[in-house]
């Protein structure tokens, strides 16, 4: 079944289409941190940060079908439901970021980050750090060092050294903040000028490094005085999944112009959003003439309202936050030398893997994604050298779930020679 899945793929979606694990998982059921294969095998997702609130919420599902049941159109109607989720969504914000722009995906949404950047500047230059990802779209992709443009990264971005680059401490922030501003001096002097400044705030896609609050200072500094904008890309740390902050910025204590979010806010419902100021929504309003036909539909409104308020009612901030701890606390006790360092920011955890010699081991990592699958747990792998397991478990996730995955890790590494 699963190879005949495979070959329609490959024949009805052309080539490279990425799929995980070396036999791709047929997946028919989710329930909360749970999915279920074809064959009725169980997995512990501790992977998906899409279903943030458990898949298949009941409330979110139940919202979804009761106003579909209703009315769905586009957004050139009037609608209350749009709305009340935009009063509550920046209800979450602080820095008077009070209006929205409603979009389908993360990819959008930074998209359009960029082009409010270029509007309140005049500008077309973009600093991104050199292993991030913001997304698909033409303008979001040229910020990725993974895949270059084709006919190599184009003039007006400059990709700066991530954190994981840097030496620990105060010592990095001032190498971050003294590349922003060389980087800066080249957009000005090449003639494309500063825009912006796109990032993670918490640098998941860099592998998240240890990286403590405050690091952004000096350089968020050097992009207000080139007059650039702040991007905040929170659709991995977004909605509490950090435990201690709503949002990756207020943890690392930096002020945003714009923030973008996505994946998670609808439980898996393609929405997204675009969160700025007034000032800056209406420079974006002059100068484009944006419209998104499903951006902010009913029914992808009445999934956001619901996954927020599931959120709130649930308490699922502060379990990401005991339960990250817990989890933390569990993974450091793992014995291997393969293990340089394991890390943690609430439900969102990082375990960086080396050979002998101590260079990255990025095969090591995708045989140990292998070995937790066959143990029953999905994790997948980040970093600059695909070298650090990835573990961002639902906000549903709790002792029994955490205590399920170590002891699977526990018996993955048992596997591993040197152990």
């Amino acid at each position: 079944m699963v190879e005949d899945l495979v070959a329609r793929r490959r024949r009805l979606m052309g080539p490279n289409v990425p799929t995980f694990y070396d036999e791709p998982l047929h997946l028919v059921k989710g329930q909360g941190v749970w999915l279920w294969d074809s064959a009725g095998t169980r997995y512990l997702d501790c992977y998906n940060n899409v279903p943030h609130v458990g898949h298949c919420h009941p409330r979110v599902v139940r919202a979804i079908a009761d106003q579909a049941a209703r009315l769905n159109t586009h957004t050139r109607y009037l609608h209350e439901t749009v709305l009340d989720y935009i009063e509550a969504l920046t209800g979450k914000l602080d820095h008077d970021l009070n209006q929205a722009i409603m979009v389908c995906s993360g990819s959008e949404a930074n998209d359009i980050a960029l082009r409010m950047a270029q509007a309140m500047t005049g500008k077309r230059g973009f600093i991104a750090t050199d292993t991030t990802y913001h997304g698909n779209t033409t303008a979001v992709s040229q910020l990725s060092a993974r895949r270059p443009p084709i006919g190599g990264q184009p003039g007006h971005v400059r990709l700066i050294p991530a954190p994981d680059k840097l030496p620990p401490g105060p010592e990095g922030a001032e190498k971050f903040a003294r590349n922003m501003a060389r980087a800066i001096v080249e957009l000005e002097e090449t003639g494309f000028g500063f825009a912006g400044f796109m990032l993670d705030p918490i640098f998941a896609n860099e592998g998240l490094p240890d990286v403590a609050p405050g690091f952004m200072d000096a350089a968020a500094g050097v992009v207000r005085r080139a007059r650039g904008l702040v991007l905040c890309d929170e659709v991995q740390p977004g909605f509490g999944r950090l435990g201690s902050h709503w949002w990756g910025h207020d943890f690392m204590g930096f002020r945003p112009d714009v923030v973008t979010v996505g994946k998670p806010m609808a439980n898996g419902h393609p929405v997204a959003a675009v969160i700025t100021r007034p000032e800056i929504m209406a420079e974006f309003r002059q100068a484009f003439g944006f419209f998104s036909t499903f951006g902010g539909n009913p029914v992808s409104a009445a999934a956001a309202m619901a996954t927020l308020r599931v959120i709130e009612d649930e308490g699922l901030v502060a379990n990401a936050q005991a339960m990250g701890d817990y989890m933390l606390a569990g993974l450091r006790t793992l014995d291997h030398p393969a293990i340089a360092g394991v890390r943690g920011r609430g439900l969102f955890f990082g375990v960086e893997l080396v050979g002998e010699d101590g260079a990255p081991a990025p095969e090591l990592a995708h045989r140990l994604v292998e070995e937790l699958k066959r143990e029953k747990v999905l994790i997948g792998r980040i970093g600059r050298h695909d070298n650090i397991l990835k573990l961002r478990p639902p906000l549903v996730f709790g002792r029994e779930h955490a205590d399920f995955a170590l002891v699977a890790l526990a018996r993955a590494f048992g596997r591993i020679p040197g152990s």
